[in-house]
This record gives C-alpha cells, sequence and structure tokens, in this order.
C-alpha cells in the first residue's frame, strides 16, 4: 500500500527520530508547511498530529454536520474557566483532535477580514510582507474557487476579479437556497443605508451584507486535511505523517549558547525525536502555548511557582487571547417553511443524509447561513468616543450578522418555526489567556476568554443586537415574523439587554493571538516577524497565536495566509 507509506498511526512505526523539520500539529497551518516544506526533496519533514485521521470521518466530510464532531474523540474537550464577564458560566471550547485540526470541524465561513487587519500587522511589527498588499497572493495561492454543487448561476452573487482559481483548497458559494433568502436581498434595498448589497466580503472591506463563502468544494468540506495532505502528498518520499501522537515538550540542544538552540521534541510517551534544523509549532492558540511553558518557555514567575524549570523568560506566552463573543436574536414565524423542519425530522434529516452521498447536492451540501452582513460602529458613535475604536481602520467592521432560518443557535431545537440572526463582535477590546493548571501542568489548560472584560464589547453587542432587530423591523418580514422569543420581548432596557448578553452569550472558537509576533527589538510579544520565537534558534510558531491582532473575519483564511508565508520563510532561509 505505497500510497499509505507515509501515514503512521503510532511513533514506533516512524523509519528515523531525526528530520530535518518536525512540526507540531497536523491542523490548519501545519498541514501547509508540510506540504510546501516536503516540496523541496533534499527536506525530510515529519508532521506530529496528536488527533486519529480525518479519512472516513463522515461528520469530517458532510458540511451541515460541522458541529457533530463536538464532545467526540476528535475533539479536545475543552472547557473555559468561568467568566467574569459571563455571569461566572463556563463554555465548552471545542477544539480539532484530528488531521486537519479546526479546518475538519468549523463552519467553513471563507472571511478573509478588512485590508485593514493586516497592514495593522504589518505597521506592529514593522515587516511589510505582513501586509494585505503583500498576502494577497498567499492567499489566491491557498484557493481553488469552484462553483456550487448544484451548479446554479452565481453571477452577481460574488466578485470573481478577487479570487484565486488554481490553488490548493476549495472554496464556493451556498449551494441550497433556504426560504428566507429573497427577504434578506430584500431588506438591502429597503435598508440600503445600514445594509447595502456587498458584492464580495473577501475584497477587503467588507461592510454590507453578502453571499456567504465557504470552504467548501463538491458540497464536501476542503480542509488543510483534504487540500494540503491528500494521499497525492503523502507519498511523497520525504513527508511523514505521524498520527495519535500528543507532543508535551520541546527541548533545546544540551550545552548550546544562547540563543538557545531547540532540536529535542518530546511526546507522551517520553520518546524523544530530533529535529536537524526547526521545530514549528503549529498546534494552536490553546495548545502551543500550553506547549511552551511546559517546556519552560514563559513568564518565569509564572512557571517557577508551580515547580517548572524556567528556561527562557517570555511573559507574553499565553497572553492576548482574542476571540469573539456571539449572541443573537430569534423570532418566532407563521411559515411553516423553515428550516425546524430538517433540524427537527430525523426522517428529513436521513433524506438529505442520502441526497448528499448520492450527488453531493441538497441541505446538508451547505454549512448554515446563506448571508453575513458587516457593520462598523459609527465614528461619532458614543461608544467609540468614550472607549476607542479597536478596530484596525475604516475598512473594518465592528459587528458581524448572520441571518438563519431556524431554531439553531439560540433555542434548544423545539416545535415551531423560528429565524433569527447570530451576532458577533469581530473587533473586540477584551482579551484573554491560555495558563497551565497548576495542579497537573501537562493537564487541560486553563481557558480564560476574557469575554466582556472591556466596557466596549458589552456595547458593542448590545448595539449588534439592536442592529439585528432594526434588520427585521424591514416591511419584508411584517406577516412573516410573530414575536420575538430571543432576547425576551420584554427585555427593552439596556440593562436587560446587557443581562441576556451576559447570560447566553457563547463562543466562535476564534482564539488567536496566545503567541503574537512583534517587532525584532520589541520587549513584548512571543515571536519575531519571521515567526521564530524570540531569543532562540530553531524554533519557530506558526498558527494562530502569533495573530498581535484578531482580524475582523473568522481566522481560517488568515491562517491559512500567515501559513503560505512562513513556508516561504522557511524554505528561503534554508535554500
Amino acid at each position: 500500500m505505497p500510497a499509505l507509506a507515509a501515514v503512521y498511526d503510532n511513533i514506533q512505526q516512524l523509519p528515523s527520530t531525526s528530520y530535518d523539520f518536525i512540526i507540531v500539529g497536523g491542523g490548519t497551518g501545519g498541514s501547509v508547511v508540510a506540504n510546501r516544506l516536503s516540496e523541496n526533496p533534499t527536506f525530510q519533514v515529519l508532521l506530529i498530529e496528536a488527533g486519529p485521521t480525518n479519512e472516513g470521518v463522515l461528520n469530517s466530510m458532510v458540511p451541515y454536520l460541522a458541529g457533530a464532531l463536538q464532545k467526540t474523540i476528535y475533539d479536545w474537550n475543552y472547557t473555559t474557566v468561568p467568566g467574569v464577564g459571563l455571569n461566572n458560566r463556563t463554555l465548552d471550547y471545542p477544539r480539532g483532535h484530528i488531521l486537519g485540526g479546526c479546518s475538519s470541524h468549523n463552519n467553513m465561513f471563507y472571511t478573509r477580514g478588512s485590508k485593514d487587519d493586516y497592514d495593522r500587522w504589518a505597521q506592529v511589527t514593522g515587516d511589510p510582507g505582513w501586509s494585505w498588499e503583500k498576502l494577497l497572493p498567499y492567499i489566491l495561492k491557498n484557493e481553488r474557487w469552484s462553483p456550487p454543487s448544484d451548479g446554479h448561476d452565481t453571477q452577481g452573487d460574488f466578485d470573481p476579479s478577487v479570487h484565486g482559481f488554481s490553488g490548493i483548497m476549495f472554496t464556493s458559494l451556498p449551494s441550497a437556497p433556504q426560504p428566507i433568502d429573497d427577504m434578506i436581498l430584500e431588506v438591502t434595498k429597503e435598508q440600503p443605508s445600514e445594509f447595502p448589497y456587498l458584492l464580495d466580503m473577501n475584497a477587503g472591506r467588507p461592510l454590507g451584507l453578502g453571499w456567504y463563502q465557504g470552504s467548501i468544494g463538491n458540497g464536501t468540506r476542503s480542509s488543510s486535511a483534504t487540500a494540503y495532505l491528500s494521499s497525492k502528498f503523502t507519498t511523497r518520499r520525504n513527508l511523514h505523517v505521524l498520527l495519535n501522537t500528543k507532543v508535551t515538550k520541546v527541548h533545546p540542544i544540551t550545552g548550546s549558547p544562547a540563543p538557545l538552540r531547540f532540536g529535542l521534541v518530546e511526546t507522551t510517551a517520553n520518546l524523544l525525536l530530533t529535529a536537524r534544523r526547526e521545530i514549528i509549532l503549529s498546534a494552536g492558540p490553546i495548545n502551543t502555548p500550553h506547549i511552551l511553558m511546559n517546556s519552560g518557555i514563559g513568564d518565569r514567575n509564572a512557571l517557577t511557582e508551580i515547580g517548572i524549570r524556567s528556561v527562557l523568560h517570555l511573559p507574553s506566552v499565553g497572553k492576548n487571547l482574542t476571540d469573539q463573543p456571539i449572541a443573537g436574536v430569534s423570532y418566532s414565524v407563521s411559515s411553516n417553511d423553515t428550516l425546524d423542519n430538517l433540524i427537527m425530522n430525523k426522517t428529513l434529516q436521513a433524506i438529505a443524509l442520502a441526497q448528499w452521498k448520492l450527488t453531493r447536492t441538497g441541505p446538508y451540501a451547505d454549512a448554515g447561513p446563506n448571508f453575513i452582513a458587516w457593520a462598523r460602529l459609527a465614528d461619532n458613535s458614543s461608544i467609540v468616543r468614550q472607549f476607542g475604536d479597536p478596530s484596525a481602520g475604516p475598512n473594518t467592521p465592528h459587528l458581524e450578522l448572520a441571518p438563519f432560518s431556524g431554531s439553531a443557535f439560540f433555542l434548544i431545537p423545539q416545535p415551531g418555526h423560528f429565524v433569527g440572526i447570530a451576532s458577533v463582535v469581530v473587533t473586540p477590546a477584551s482579551r484573554g489567556s491560555v495558563t497551565l493548571n497548576r495542579l497537573d501542568p501537562l493537564g487541560k489548560p486553563y481557558i480564560d476568554l476574557g469575554y466582556y472584560k472591556s466596557e466596549f464589547d458589552i456595547l458593542a453587542m448590545r448595539e449588534a443586537l439592536k442592529l439585528s432587530q432594526r434588520f427585521f423591523k424591514a416591511t419584508v418580514w411584517r406577516k412573516y415574523i410573530i414575536e420575538q422569543v430571543a432576547p425576551p420581548a420584554n427585555a427593552t432596557s439596556d440593562a436587560e439587554l446587557d443581562e441576556y448578553i451576559r447570560s447566553f452569550s457563547f463562543t466562535t472558537n476564534h482564539a488567536v493571538g496566545t503567541a503574537a509576533m512583534s517587532a525584532k527589538n520589541s520587549q513584548y510579544g512571543v515571536v519575531d516577524p519571521d515567526l521564530r520565537v524570540k531569543g532562540t534558534m530553531g524554533l519557530r510558531i506558526v498558527d494562530a497565536s502569533v495573530m498581535p491582532y484578531i482580524t475582523s473575519a473568522h481566522p481560517q483564511v488568515p491562517v491559512y495566509a500567515i501559513s503560505e508565508r512562513a513556508s516561504d520563510l522557511i524554505k528561503n532561509l534554508w535554500n
């Protein structure tokens, strides 16, 4: 079976314990780096993934079943610490424990954010290579735009001039119409000042309402595993993929002078693997700082307190966690034609799954909403005047609104028919952290999302809910909507809305920033602009944790862009 020769289920099967590059984490970033480095046949590349393969995992293939991998063996099954801004609630925090990482079980939103987001990265790092202009070729290198699986005419639904058609990861528009699509488009005509029609949200200025774009091809999820680690690539003689193996620590080579030269990777079996050139941490915004701190890289005082010998004092490790809170509004409706029929009816689900298996079409070929709206708070709003503007610039939305048909998101599925909007603060001012469990440092980390620690965020979410309510005030909804069910219809004061937000917000699972990049000589941050860990040699980070600021987007596209550029940085250095 030569096609599987380079994929190993356990560490004992490895043909060697020494490689040029060892990449820790086979998620969104690590899969890209493994693929691109192994393009050079002289590099021996090992990719280590803690979870199992994605091959044959149906719930990772069917777009509609995106959330079905949570609380399974394909999830790290993390939970957050009680959130002060969430009325001390804890939240489930799913992370992909599967080849492809979170790209194998996210909601497949293909959103790049604004050009301002990337230009701010370039500014704070002092590296113009992180600007929108310089990263756009890498974004296009990643993308392979494809028609929706039902083949309908998409002219006027997107701008082909801003997309890539010869990349490696499929992207597409929705293939299955939803009952509320025409009404949503009617709102853009009735309320063009607040909800202008947006031809393409990925052109650098995502302000307005446009069609959802997803990492889907031929009605099937396109993940970093399916795109970058297909058998076409894993048959390379120099690419080795090790599954079911958790990395716990990285170590400097004994006797290496400053800066420390890292070259040893430790797994749960206490087995050591050697990286002759570089270790690349791509374990994600939770597990990357977890590995660093267990390796003695982090805040010296905090590590010493729990008995970990400090190897390198980098106080920023695990700090700056930035995530986007989500809440929303929901209404009962007079129609019996909503996605609640599918949500509640197992017979219809079986029919939809059979259709997907046969033709890759139907409701199971899509991931969720067919539209997304993006909005900015006014520059003269009292919120911005009082707390400042955490966004990257005038092209950048503060809020994301995703209209949906059905009771998903905010209601436990129940009899009836509903419509609603998922509301997200995409430029939060609050910050959280990842820290070690003092009693069991190698156990599950403490994840503090920091939601609503900043007053800006609670006020911005309040405005998001009010904007969503105004969306449904359009006359096109007049005979459709019966009554508001979330927030409760009698929750009309700001204080009542704030209480609803704190009691019912949950997470988008969009953590970034816990090993942030900063300028070369900066006294804060974890990696330099070339993504090498400050004060080290042979140790680099390539995942969402290096983002100094979150983008006004879902993180997967920025991570793909980071990873494509990082691969070139590494190849150019070692070639």
